[in-house]
């Protein structure tokens, strides 16, 4: 099951309008819908879930 990771919703499709120019963090893990700890900084951010580990804006930049 997919959560939204602006709202936490289970299945949400709602994209923030912060979110989709790119202003935003993601808030809610994607995998499990709890929410993050999120740290932003000059050159993106980084968001840790207590149980699914980190994700950080520069790992999204390569893919």
């Amino acid at each position: 099951m997919a959560f939204n990771v602006y709202t936490g919703e289970s299945g949400g499709t709602t994209v923030p309008t912060a979110a989709q120019l790119g202003l935003e963090p993601p808030r809610f893990c994607a995998e499990c819908g709890r929410r993050m700890i999120v740290q932003v900084r000059p050159d993106g951010w980084s968001a840790r879930c207590s149980r699914h580990g980190l994700t950080d804006s520069k790992d999204l930049d390569q893919r």
